[in-house]
Protein backbone atom coordinates (compact mmCIF):
# COMPACT_ATOMS: atom_id res chain seq x y z
CA UNK A 1 0.00 0.00 0.00
CA UNK A 2 1.39 3.42 -0.76
CA UNK A 3 1.91 5.42 2.46
CA UNK A 4 3.53 8.87 2.79
CA UNK A 5 5.25 9.96 5.73
CA UNK A 6 4.12 12.68 7.95
CA UNK A 7 4.20 15.31 8.47
CA UNK A 8 5.64 16.90 4.98
CA UNK A 9 8.60 18.58 6.74
CA UNK A 10 10.07 16.75 9.83
CA UNK A 11 10.32 17.26 13.04
CA UNK A 12 13.45 17.90 14.61
CA UNK A 13 14.55 15.79 18.13
CA UNK A 14 17.49 17.22 19.82
CA UNK A 15 18.99 15.09 22.34
CA UNK A 16 22.01 13.57 23.66
CA UNK A 17 20.94 10.29 24.91
CA UNK A 18 19.72 8.19 22.29
CA UNK A 19 17.76 6.44 23.81
CA UNK A 20 15.35 9.07 24.57
CA UNK A 21 15.41 10.21 20.91
CA UNK A 22 13.92 6.61 19.95
CA UNK A 23 11.71 6.58 22.32
CA UNK A 24 10.21 9.91 21.44
CA UNK A 25 10.18 8.26 17.69
CA UNK A 26 7.86 5.56 18.86
CA UNK A 27 5.85 7.55 21.02
CA UNK A 28 4.80 10.17 18.03
CA UNK A 29 4.96 6.99 14.98
CA UNK A 30 2.16 5.71 17.12
CA UNK A 31 0.10 8.55 15.93
CA UNK A 32 0.94 8.94 12.55
CA UNK A 33 3.85 11.54 13.15
CA UNK A 34 6.81 9.03 11.23
CA UNK A 35 8.95 11.50 9.93
CA UNK A 36 11.01 12.17 12.64
CA UNK A 37 14.90 13.32 12.25
CA UNK A 38 16.76 12.35 15.66
CA UNK A 39 20.13 14.90 16.75
CA UNK A 40 22.46 13.40 19.17
CA UNK A 41 24.99 16.17 18.51
CA UNK A 42 23.31 20.10 19.34
CA UNK A 43 25.98 21.23 17.28
CA UNK A 44 24.80 19.86 14.14
CA UNK A 45 21.22 21.83 14.57
CA UNK A 46 22.46 24.67 12.70
CA UNK A 47 23.48 22.47 9.63
CA UNK A 48 19.94 20.83 9.94
CA UNK A 49 17.69 23.83 10.11
CA UNK A 50 19.76 25.52 7.44
CA UNK A 51 19.27 22.75 4.86
CA UNK A 52 16.20 21.75 5.23
CA UNK A 53 12.30 23.15 6.52
CA UNK A 54 11.24 21.36 9.46
CA UNK A 55 8.00 21.27 11.49
CA UNK A 56 8.92 21.48 14.84
CA UNK A 57 12.09 21.19 16.97
CA UNK A 58 11.87 19.12 20.30
CA UNK A 59 14.91 20.84 22.44
CA UNK A 60 16.45 18.85 25.57
CA UNK A 61 18.29 22.03 27.54
CA UNK A 62 20.98 19.74 29.35
CA UNK A 63 23.59 18.78 26.31
CA UNK A 64 27.63 18.57 26.22
CA UNK A 65 29.11 20.89 23.44
CA UNK A 66 25.89 23.42 23.25
CA UNK A 67 23.35 23.36 25.65
CA UNK A 68 19.43 23.49 24.74
CA UNK A 69 19.43 27.07 26.69
CA UNK A 70 21.84 28.70 24.35
CA UNK A 71 20.12 27.20 21.42
CA UNK A 72 17.11 28.07 22.23
CA UNK A 73 17.30 31.69 21.65
CA UNK A 74 19.19 31.28 18.31
CA UNK A 75 16.81 29.04 17.08
CA UNK A 76 14.11 31.10 18.11
CA UNK A 77 15.72 34.19 16.44
CA UNK A 78 16.84 32.92 12.73
CA UNK A 79 13.48 30.41 12.25
CA UNK A 80 10.86 32.67 14.26
CA UNK A 81 8.06 30.61 12.04
CA UNK A 82 9.60 26.92 13.36
CA UNK A 83 7.76 25.76 17.31
CA UNK A 84 10.40 25.11 19.74
CA UNK A 85 9.06 22.08 22.07
CA UNK A 86 11.76 22.15 24.99
CA UNK A 87 11.43 18.73 26.77
CA UNK A 88 13.59 17.99 29.36
CA UNK A 89 14.40 16.96 33.13
CA UNK A 90 15.20 20.32 34.45
CA UNK A 91 11.68 20.65 36.28
CA UNK A 92 12.35 24.18 37.72
CA UNK A 93 9.72 26.77 37.15
CA UNK A 94 11.85 29.77 36.94
CA UNK A 95 13.74 27.99 33.81
CA UNK A 96 10.38 27.33 32.48
CA UNK A 97 9.55 30.88 32.61
CA UNK A 98 12.61 31.59 31.27
CA UNK A 99 11.97 29.44 28.60
CA UNK A 100 9.17 30.40 27.38
CA UNK A 101 9.94 33.96 27.50
CA UNK A 102 12.77 33.18 24.89
CA UNK A 103 10.10 31.80 22.72
CA UNK A 104 9.76 28.45 23.19
CA UNK A 105 6.06 27.16 22.33
CA UNK A 106 5.65 24.13 25.20
CA UNK A 107 8.08 22.95 28.52
CA UNK A 108 7.80 19.49 29.02
CA UNK A 109 9.52 17.76 31.58
CA UNK A 110 11.22 14.48 31.78
CA UNK A 111 9.49 11.66 31.93
CA UNK A 112 6.59 13.29 29.87
CA UNK A 113 3.30 11.72 29.52
CA UNK A 114 3.07 9.93 25.78
CA UNK A 115 -0.63 11.70 25.10
CA UNK A 116 0.67 15.04 26.19
CA UNK A 117 4.15 14.89 24.12
CA UNK A 118 2.00 14.15 21.18
CA UNK A 119 -0.56 16.46 21.58
CA UNK A 120 1.74 19.16 22.09
CA UNK A 121 3.79 18.42 19.01
CA UNK A 122 0.51 17.74 17.37
CA UNK A 123 -0.41 21.35 17.93
CA UNK A 124 2.78 22.65 17.18
CA UNK A 125 2.87 21.28 13.94
CA UNK A 126 -1.02 22.61 12.92
CA UNK A 127 0.78 26.22 13.95
CA UNK A 128 3.12 25.85 12.06
CA UNK A 129 1.13 24.76 8.94
CA UNK A 130 -0.75 27.75 9.61
CA UNK A 131 2.08 30.12 9.46
CA UNK A 132 3.57 28.44 6.20
CA UNK A 133 -0.18 28.46 4.72
CA UNK A 134 -0.70 32.32 5.91
CA UNK A 135 3.17 32.68 3.67
CA UNK A 136 1.83 31.37 0.92
CA UNK A 137 -1.59 33.45 0.69
CA UNK A 138 0.28 35.89 1.07
CA UNK A 139 1.95 35.19 -1.90
CA UNK A 140 -0.92 34.35 -4.02
CA UNK A 141 -2.76 38.08 -2.91
CA UNK A 142 -0.24 39.90 -5.35
CA UNK A 143 -0.10 37.14 -8.59
CA UNK A 144 -2.49 37.56 -11.24
CA UNK A 145 -1.49 34.40 -13.02
CA UNK A 146 -1.65 30.96 -11.67
CA UNK A 147 0.87 28.69 -10.97
CA UNK A 148 -0.65 25.35 -12.41
CA UNK A 149 -3.33 26.49 -14.79
CA UNK A 150 -3.67 22.85 -15.99
CA UNK A 151 -5.16 21.70 -12.72
CA UNK A 152 -7.97 23.31 -13.91
CA UNK A 153 -8.52 22.74 -16.98
CA UNK A 154 -12.02 20.72 -16.37
CA UNK A 155 -13.28 24.15 -15.22
CA UNK A 156 -14.37 25.79 -17.72
CA UNK A 157 -14.55 29.64 -16.51
CA UNK A 158 -13.25 33.48 -17.42
CA UNK A 159 -14.77 34.75 -14.00
CA UNK A 160 -12.90 36.72 -11.68
CA UNK A 161 -14.37 35.16 -8.19
CA UNK A 162 -13.71 31.38 -9.93
CA UNK A 163 -9.80 32.77 -10.75
CA UNK A 164 -9.48 33.95 -7.05
CA UNK A 165 -10.50 30.18 -5.99
CA UNK A 166 -8.34 28.42 -7.58
CA UNK A 167 -5.22 30.74 -6.35
CA UNK A 168 -6.26 29.70 -3.31
CA UNK A 169 -6.60 26.28 -4.04
CA UNK A 170 -3.22 26.93 -5.26
CA UNK A 171 -2.30 28.00 -1.39
CA UNK A 172 -3.61 25.01 0.57
CA UNK A 173 -3.34 22.22 -1.62
CA UNK A 174 -0.74 20.62 -0.20
CA UNK A 175 -2.25 21.42 3.64
CA UNK A 176 -2.43 18.27 6.19
CA UNK A 177 -5.76 20.30 7.12
CA UNK A 178 -9.23 18.84 5.40
CA UNK A 179 -11.06 21.56 2.72
CA UNK A 180 -14.74 22.50 2.92
CA UNK A 181 -16.30 23.03 -0.53
CA UNK A 182 -19.70 24.47 -0.13
CA UNK A 183 -22.06 26.00 -2.96
CA UNK A 184 -25.14 25.21 -4.98
CA UNK A 185 -25.86 21.95 -6.46
CA UNK A 186 -24.13 21.65 -9.85
CA UNK A 187 -21.32 24.58 -9.45
CA UNK A 188 -18.25 22.07 -9.90
CA UNK A 189 -17.77 20.97 -6.10
CA UNK A 190 -16.01 17.99 -7.42
CA UNK A 191 -14.27 19.39 -10.15
CA UNK A 192 -12.72 21.70 -7.77
CA UNK A 193 -11.69 18.42 -5.43
CA UNK A 194 -10.17 16.98 -8.05
CA UNK A 195 -8.09 20.35 -8.91
CA UNK A 196 -6.88 20.14 -5.62
CA UNK A 197 -6.00 16.47 -5.37
CA UNK A 198 -3.76 17.17 -8.39
CA UNK A 199 -2.21 20.30 -6.59
CA UNK A 200 -1.47 18.46 -4.29
CA UNK A 201 1.04 16.19 -5.30
CA UNK A 202 -0.80 12.80 -3.71
CA UNK A 203 0.22 9.60 -5.29
CA UNK A 204 -2.59 7.96 -3.72
CA UNK A 205 -5.79 7.71 -5.24
CA UNK A 206 -8.68 10.11 -5.21
CA UNK A 207 -11.96 8.41 -4.12
CA UNK A 208 -15.28 9.98 -3.94
CA UNK A 209 -18.25 8.89 -1.84
CA UNK A 210 -21.74 10.13 -1.27
CA UNK A 211 -22.80 10.52 1.62
CA UNK A 212 -26.87 11.63 1.13
CA UNK A 213 -29.02 9.18 2.19
CA UNK A 214 -26.90 7.08 4.61
CA UNK A 215 -27.67 5.84 7.85
CA UNK A 216 -24.88 5.37 10.57
CA UNK A 217 -24.37 1.38 9.16
CA UNK A 218 -24.50 2.28 5.56
CA UNK A 219 -21.55 5.02 5.75
CA UNK A 220 -19.33 3.22 8.74
CA UNK A 221 -18.81 0.33 6.54
CA UNK A 222 -18.34 2.30 3.44
CA UNK A 223 -16.25 4.42 4.74
CA UNK A 224 -14.10 2.31 7.46
CA UNK A 225 -14.52 -1.24 6.07
CA UNK A 226 -15.29 -4.12 8.62
CA UNK A 227 -13.74 -7.47 9.49
CA UNK A 228 -15.18 -10.85 8.58
CA UNK A 229 -17.99 -11.89 10.67
CA UNK A 230 -18.56 -8.53 11.72
CA UNK A 231 -22.05 -9.23 11.17
CA UNK A 232 -24.36 -11.28 9.80
CA UNK A 233 -23.72 -11.82 6.36
CA UNK A 234 -20.01 -10.59 6.37
CA UNK A 235 -18.54 -13.25 5.00
CA UNK A 236 -15.35 -11.55 3.58
CA UNK A 237 -13.31 -8.63 5.09
CA UNK A 238 -13.92 -5.68 3.20
CA UNK A 239 -11.75 -2.52 2.31
CA UNK A 240 -13.18 0.76 3.08
CA UNK A 241 -13.04 3.96 1.14
CA UNK A 242 -10.91 5.76 3.01
CA UNK A 243 -7.84 2.86 3.18
CA UNK A 244 -8.35 2.52 -0.33
CA UNK A 245 -7.42 6.74 -0.45
CA UNK A 246 -4.57 5.89 1.64
CA UNK A 247 -1.69 8.79 0.19
CA UNK A 248 -4.68 9.94 -1.94
CA UNK A 249 -7.53 12.29 -1.10
CA UNK A 250 -10.88 11.15 0.21
CA UNK A 251 -13.89 13.47 -1.75
CA UNK A 252 -17.14 13.16 1.00
CA UNK A 253 -19.90 14.66 -0.67
CA UNK A 254 -23.13 15.96 0.73
CA UNK A 255 -21.87 15.67 4.62
CA UNK A 256 -24.70 18.15 5.55
CA UNK A 257 -27.21 14.59 5.52
CA UNK A 258 -24.98 12.98 7.86
CA UNK A 259 -26.55 11.19 10.82
CA UNK A 260 -25.40 12.65 14.23
CA UNK A 261 -23.35 9.60 14.84
CA UNK A 262 -21.79 9.48 12.11
CA UNK A 263 -20.23 13.12 12.66
CA UNK A 264 -18.68 11.64 15.84
CA UNK A 265 -16.79 9.31 13.97
CA UNK A 266 -15.80 11.63 11.28
CA UNK A 267 -14.55 13.66 13.96
CA UNK A 268 -12.61 11.28 15.24
CA UNK A 269 -10.75 10.97 11.69
CA UNK A 270 -10.41 14.60 11.75
CA UNK A 271 -8.72 15.09 14.64
CA UNK A 272 -6.93 12.02 15.18
CA UNK A 273 -6.82 10.56 12.35
CA UNK A 274 -8.51 7.20 13.42
CA UNK A 275 -11.07 5.10 12.56
CA UNK A 276 -12.78 1.72 13.40
CA UNK A 277 -13.64 -0.56 10.97
CA UNK A 278 -16.48 -2.45 12.01
CA UNK A 279 -16.10 -5.91 14.12
CA UNK A 280 -12.40 -4.18 15.12
CA UNK A 281 -11.47 -2.99 18.25
CA UNK A 282 -8.32 -1.24 17.38
CA UNK A 283 -8.00 2.02 15.84
CA UNK A 284 -6.48 2.02 11.86
CA UNK A 285 -4.92 4.93 11.18
CA UNK A 286 -5.39 6.86 7.70
CA UNK A 287 -2.53 9.29 5.87
CA UNK A 288 -5.44 9.93 3.13
CA UNK A 289 -6.19 13.89 2.33
CA UNK A 290 -9.97 14.59 3.70
CA UNK A 291 -12.04 17.41 1.48
CA UNK A 292 -15.73 17.73 2.54
CA UNK A 293 -18.22 19.16 0.22
CA UNK A 294 -22.19 20.21 0.48
CA UNK A 295 -24.76 22.11 -0.43
CA UNK A 296 -26.11 23.02 2.64
CA UNK A 297 -26.10 25.84 5.02
CA UNK A 298 -24.03 24.39 7.74
CA UNK A 299 -23.69 27.52 10.25
CA UNK A 300 -27.61 26.98 10.03
CA UNK A 301 -27.49 23.48 10.84
CA UNK A 302 -24.95 23.77 13.41
CA UNK A 303 -26.93 26.41 14.98
CA UNK A 304 -30.25 24.73 14.69
CA UNK A 305 -27.90 21.53 16.42
CA UNK A 306 -28.31 19.63 13.48
CA UNK A 307 -24.92 19.84 12.67
CA UNK A 308 -21.98 19.50 15.18
CA UNK A 309 -20.21 22.44 16.61
CA UNK A 310 -16.60 21.11 16.75
CA UNK A 311 -17.03 19.31 13.71
CA UNK A 312 -18.32 22.35 12.00
CA UNK A 313 -15.12 24.55 13.06
CA UNK A 314 -12.94 21.88 12.11
CA UNK A 315 -13.57 21.55 8.46
CA UNK A 316 -13.95 25.38 8.02
CA UNK A 317 -9.81 25.32 8.56
CA UNK A 318 -9.79 26.17 4.81
CA UNK A 319 -13.21 27.06 3.09
CA UNK A 320 -14.38 27.28 -0.93
CA UNK A 321 -17.70 28.52 -1.51
CA UNK A 322 -17.71 28.19 -5.38
CA UNK A 323 -20.47 31.10 -6.32
CA UNK A 324 -23.87 30.01 -8.63
CA UNK A 325 -23.69 30.66 -12.25
CA UNK A 326 -26.70 33.38 -12.01
CA UNK A 327 -23.34 35.35 -10.18
CA UNK A 328 -20.82 34.61 -13.04
CA UNK A 329 -23.03 35.33 -16.04
CA UNK A 330 -19.76 36.35 -17.43
CA UNK A 331 -18.94 32.37 -18.03
CA UNK A 332 -22.06 31.22 -20.11
CA UNK A 333 -20.55 32.29 -23.47
CA UNK A 334 -17.52 29.90 -23.12
CA UNK A 335 -19.55 27.25 -20.97
CA UNK A 336 -22.16 27.55 -24.08
CA UNK A 337 -19.60 26.41 -26.10
CA UNK A 338 -17.90 23.91 -24.56
CA UNK A 339 -21.07 22.29 -23.94
CA UNK A 340 -22.02 22.76 -27.78
CA UNK A 341 -18.58 20.92 -29.03
CA UNK A 342 -19.12 17.93 -26.02
CA UNK A 343 -22.39 18.12 -27.10
CA UNK A 344 -21.54 17.38 -30.82
CA UNK A 345 -19.24 14.67 -30.42
CA UNK A 346 -21.23 12.82 -28.15
CA UNK A 347 -24.43 13.26 -30.46
CA UNK A 348 -21.76 12.69 -33.77
CA UNK A 349 -23.23 15.77 -35.04
CA UNK A 350 -21.86 18.50 -36.37
CA UNK A 351 -21.30 21.63 -33.97
CA UNK A 352 -24.09 23.82 -34.49
CA UNK A 353 -23.64 27.58 -34.54
CA UNK A 354 -25.17 29.27 -31.29
CA UNK A 355 -27.55 32.50 -32.23
CA UNK A 356 -26.05 35.89 -31.06
CA UNK A 357 -29.25 36.09 -29.09
CA UNK A 358 -28.93 33.09 -26.97
CA UNK A 359 -26.50 34.51 -24.54
CA UNK A 360 -28.64 37.32 -23.68
CA UNK A 361 -31.98 34.66 -22.94
CA UNK A 362 -29.97 32.88 -20.65
CA UNK A 363 -28.59 35.48 -18.42
CA UNK A 364 -32.15 36.46 -17.58
CA UNK A 365 -32.32 32.77 -16.09
CA UNK A 366 -31.96 32.04 -12.55
CA UNK A 367 -30.08 28.57 -12.87
CA UNK A 368 -31.52 26.64 -9.72
CA UNK A 369 -29.39 23.45 -11.48
CA UNK A 370 -26.25 25.63 -12.16
CA UNK A 371 -23.66 24.76 -14.91
CA UNK A 372 -25.14 21.35 -14.87
CA UNK A 373 -28.59 22.15 -15.62
CA UNK A 374 -27.00 24.45 -18.35
CA UNK A 375 -25.03 21.51 -19.74
CA UNK A 376 -28.63 19.74 -19.84
CA UNK A 377 -30.42 22.06 -21.73
CA UNK A 378 -27.02 22.52 -24.61
CA UNK A 379 -27.36 18.46 -24.95
CA UNK A 380 -30.93 18.80 -24.90
CA UNK A 381 -31.29 22.16 -27.70
CA UNK A 382 -28.13 20.05 -30.02
CA UNK A 383 -30.29 16.86 -29.72
CA UNK A 384 -33.31 18.62 -31.22
CA UNK A 385 -31.66 20.38 -33.48
CA UNK A 386 -31.58 20.35 -37.21
CA UNK A 387 -30.08 23.25 -39.11
CA UNK A 388 -26.95 25.17 -38.93
CA UNK A 389 -27.80 27.94 -36.48
CA UNK A 390 -29.16 26.51 -33.09
CA UNK A 391 -32.84 27.08 -32.55
CA UNK A 392 -33.58 28.93 -28.80
CA UNK A 393 -36.88 27.07 -28.47
CA UNK A 394 -35.47 24.11 -26.75
CA UNK A 395 -33.60 26.82 -24.32
CA UNK A 396 -36.81 29.09 -23.35
CA UNK A 397 -39.26 25.97 -23.02
CA UNK A 398 -36.68 24.65 -20.54
CA UNK A 399 -36.48 28.17 -19.08
CA UNK A 400 -40.46 28.74 -18.47
CA UNK A 401 -40.74 25.19 -16.62
CA UNK A 402 -37.98 25.72 -14.73
CA UNK A 403 -38.77 29.74 -13.31
CA UNK A 404 -39.50 29.85 -9.97
CA UNK A 405 -42.80 30.27 -8.46
CA UNK A 406 -43.35 33.85 -6.35
CA UNK A 407 -46.24 32.64 -3.56
CA UNK A 408 -48.85 34.91 -2.46
CA UNK A 409 -47.96 36.22 0.91
CA UNK A 410 -50.36 34.64 3.42
CA UNK A 411 -52.67 37.33 4.93
CA UNK A 412 -51.67 38.68 8.39
CA UNK A 413 -48.26 38.58 7.52
CA UNK A 414 -45.46 41.60 5.96
CA UNK A 415 -44.44 41.38 2.49
CA UNK A 416 -41.26 43.41 1.72
CA UNK A 417 -41.62 45.15 -2.08
CA UNK A 418 -39.10 47.04 -4.21
CA UNK A 419 -41.62 49.44 -3.04
CA UNK A 420 -41.62 49.65 0.34
CA UNK A 421 -37.64 51.83 -0.11
CA UNK A 422 -40.01 54.48 -1.41
CA UNK A 423 -40.56 57.74 0.26
CA UNK A 424 -43.28 58.40 -2.47
CA UNK A 425 -45.15 55.40 -4.34
CA UNK A 426 -44.48 55.61 -8.02
CA UNK A 427 -47.88 56.05 -10.12
CA UNK A 428 -48.73 52.99 -12.43
CA UNK A 429 -47.61 54.55 -15.55
CA UNK A 430 -44.23 55.29 -13.71
CA UNK A 431 -43.94 51.80 -12.54
CA UNK A 432 -44.82 50.38 -15.50
CA UNK A 433 -42.20 52.43 -17.03
CA UNK A 434 -39.40 51.44 -14.63
CA UNK A 435 -39.97 47.70 -15.14
CA UNK A 436 -40.00 48.25 -19.12
CA UNK A 437 -36.80 49.76 -19.07
CA UNK A 438 -35.32 47.35 -16.51
CA UNK A 439 -36.40 44.04 -19.03
CA UNK A 440 -34.76 45.75 -22.00
CA UNK A 441 -31.64 46.30 -19.74
CA UNK A 442 -31.40 42.76 -18.78
CA UNK A 443 -32.01 41.65 -22.08
CA UNK A 444 -29.73 43.84 -24.06
CA UNK A 445 -32.15 45.28 -25.76
CA UNK A 446 -33.52 42.55 -27.86
CA UNK A 447 -37.21 42.86 -27.43
CA UNK A 448 -38.31 39.80 -27.70
CA UNK A 449 -36.50 38.56 -24.52
CA UNK A 450 -37.81 41.74 -22.59
CA UNK A 451 -41.52 40.75 -23.58
CA UNK A 452 -40.67 37.22 -22.01
CA UNK A 453 -39.57 38.59 -18.73
CA UNK A 454 -42.35 40.93 -18.64
CA UNK A 455 -44.55 37.72 -19.17
CA UNK A 456 -46.71 39.98 -22.63
CA UNK A 457 -46.10 39.77 -25.97
CA UNK A 458 -43.30 41.47 -27.99
CA UNK A 459 -46.97 43.86 -29.93
CA UNK A 460 -47.91 44.52 -26.54
CA UNK A 461 -44.47 45.24 -25.46
CA UNK A 462 -43.30 47.46 -28.63
CA UNK A 463 -47.09 49.18 -27.68
CA UNK A 464 -45.58 50.20 -24.12
CA UNK A 465 -42.41 51.51 -25.99
CA UNK A 466 -43.81 53.63 -28.29
CA UNK A 467 -46.31 54.96 -25.77
CA UNK A 468 -42.72 56.44 -23.97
Amino acid sequence: MTRIVSPEWPVLAVDDEAQALEGVGRVLAAVGITNVIPCEDSRKVADILAGQDVSVVLLDLSMPHLSGEELLPKIVSAYPEVPVIVVTGVNDVDKAVHCMREGAFDYMVKPVERSRLQSGVRRAIELRELRRENEVLKEHMFLSELKCPEAFSEIITNNAAMFAIFRYCESVAKSLWPVLITGETGVGKELLARALHTLSGRRGAFVAVNAAGLDDNVFSDTLFGHLRGAYTGADEARRGLIEQAAAGTLFLDEIGDLTNASQVKLLRVVQEREYYPLGCDAPKRTDARIVFATNKDLAALQASGQFRKDLYHRLKTHHLHVPPLRKRLDDIPALVNHFLEKAAVALDKKKPSPPKELYALLATHAFPGNVRELESMVFDAVTNHESRMLSMSVFQARMVQDAPTTPAPEPGTEQTTPYAFFDRLPTIKESISMLTAEAMRRAEGNQTIAARLLGISRTGLNRRLNQD
